[in-house]
């Protein structure tokens, strides 16, 4: 992600310490063509640097204790994860993103990690960094007034991945995957750390559930290769689970049509797939263990208009939102567990598909 240092209303004075840092950083500054402007003017300076954020306030991601799992020692397994945990933060009034310290939502946070990592790695070591996540206020908020938050979460998640990146992953095939939060997060990292063909031609699968990814976002980055079968490697897996009467949510706002594949059937179409296709619902606990699995609990199918996955056969007093910034029939908070089996499988499938 390029990082920009905006300084406004600026003395000359300044612009000279700011050269001094910029100097430091490895930098090239032109001061004669700073000194061509009269004291008396305002210095609006814009410098743009590549690569990861560089603040002064960055989480050190060198530091064990800023990752929920960092399995580095796992040498036998054929690939990696990189996991992105869902929003378990939910802010205060004066409060909008999770503090690295609060040890009460970090011990969340890692429990909603082991809820869905018996999904991803059965053979791959796993990275999950904390982050700095937005809270479920600022879902609250217009989406235009979310971005400045939202760009803090990133900062961390896009400085966790590099840091892995550059010391642990040695050219090692790599899952992104995430849920909500998690998910927008990891079509960020999509976006931006993922534009060039050597981590593209490392990518097995980008898992990125319960958020949206429309066809205008992938014209405008081709890195973002949608998925079209169970096997095809270096793609975006994405849907969101609604009731059939549902026509708005916070992930898929009304008058969006998001990409999907169906995660029973693997089609991106509206075919309907039956519920004897579900492998296993599966229930769990915030250490991983299943605690109820319910074989074909479900079929689905992809709404032609929204693009979001139909679930036929629950309904929803048995499987409330259970957020109050989703109404019942937002089955978002079970993407996962309504499809945990399938989804499993499939993880399996691409990486064998890969490795081949």
């Amino acid at each position: 992600m390029i990082e920009y240092f905006n300084i406004s209303f600026v003395s000359l004075q300044a612009a000279f310490i700011l050269c001094l840092v910029a100097k430091r950083k490895g930098m090239i500054v032109k001061m004669k063509k700073i000194l061509r402007f009269p004291l008396t003017f305002i210095l609006i300076v814009s410098i743009s640097l590549s690569g990861c954020s560089n603040q002064t306030n960055a989480t050190d991601y060198s530091n064990n204790s800023n990752w929920a799992y960092f399995e580095t020692e796992t040498t036998d397994k054929m690939a990696d994860v990189f996991f992105v945990c869902p929003t378990v933060y939910f802010g205060s009034d004066d409060s909008y993103n999770m503090a690295l310290t609060d040890e009460d939502t970090k011990a969340d946070f890692l429990g909603a990690v082991n809820m869905e990592k018996g999904i991803y790695d059965g053979d791959s070591r796993f990275f999950a960094p904390y982050y700095r996540q937005v809270g479920l206020n600022v879902y609250s908020m217009e989406t235009s007034d979310r971005e400045e938050y939202l760009e803090l979460a990133f900062d961390d998640v896009e400085n966790a991945f590099e840091y892995y990146y550059e010391n642990c992953n040695d050219g090692r095939p790599i899952i992104l995957a995430g849920f909500s939060q998690g998910a927008d997060m990891c079509i960020r990292l999509m976006k931006e750390c993922f534009n060039d063909e050597s981590r593209q031609d490392q990518l097995i699968a980008c898992y990125a559930i319960g958020w949206s990814i429309t066809e205008e976002e992938t014209r405008k980055y081709p890195q973002l290769k949608f998925a079209e079968s169970e096997s095809d490697t270096g793609v975006v897996i994405s849907f969101n689970s609604e009731a059939e009467s549902v026509d708005n949510s916070l992930t898929v706002p009304k008058g969006t049509k998001t990409l999907a594949i169906n995660p029973l059937n693997w089609k991106t179409d509206g075919t309907i797939a039956d519920k004897s296709l579900n492998l296993g619902a599966c229930f769990t606990d915030y250490d991983g263990n299943i605690t109820k699995e319910i074989n074909n609990l479900t079929g689905a199918y992809i709404d032609d208009v929204r693009g979001t996955l139909k679930v036929t056969d629950v309904t929803p007093e048995e499987y409330p939102a259970g957020l109050n910034i989703f109404e019942d029939g937002v089955y978002h908070l079970y993407d996962y567990q309504f499809f945990y089996r399938n989804l499993q499988k499939n993880v399996q499938t691409r990486m064998d598909a890969y490795l081949e």
